[in-house]
């Protein structure tokens, strides 16, 4: 079984098992958070949808690292201007474990 779930403004396709990294959320390591937002619910051939959401269904997932991904390095140029700029981001993440899908 897998889901679809919307967090952060992203939307991730989830089965139980599996590790991902997230935008970051306020939650501890090792504390087991429970995921409302689910756009889809599919279980081989079958799949419902929701409208925006599936009423009743919910992402069980536990909390394995809050950390920050590589550099970006950002780099702006105009030819023959004497213009240079640099810059630099490092966006955090929470990397989660999914525990269970419940429909």
């Amino acid at each position: 079984m897998y889901a679809v779930i919307k967090t952060g403004g992203k939307q991730y396709k989830v089965a139980a098992g599996e590790k991902i990294k997230i935008e970051q959320i306020a939650a501890e390591v090792g504390q087991e958070i429970t995921i409302d937002q689910v756009l889809a619910i599919g279980a081989g051939v079958d799949l419902k949808v929701g409208t925006p959401l599936v009423t009743g269904a919910s992402v069980v997932a536990k909390v394995l690292a809050q950390g920050r991904h590589d550099k970006v390095r950002i780099f702006k140029m105009r030819r023959r201007k004497h213009y240079q700029k640099r810059q630099g981001h490092r966006q955090n993440f929470t990397e989660i474990e999914i525990s269970a899908v419940n429909a």
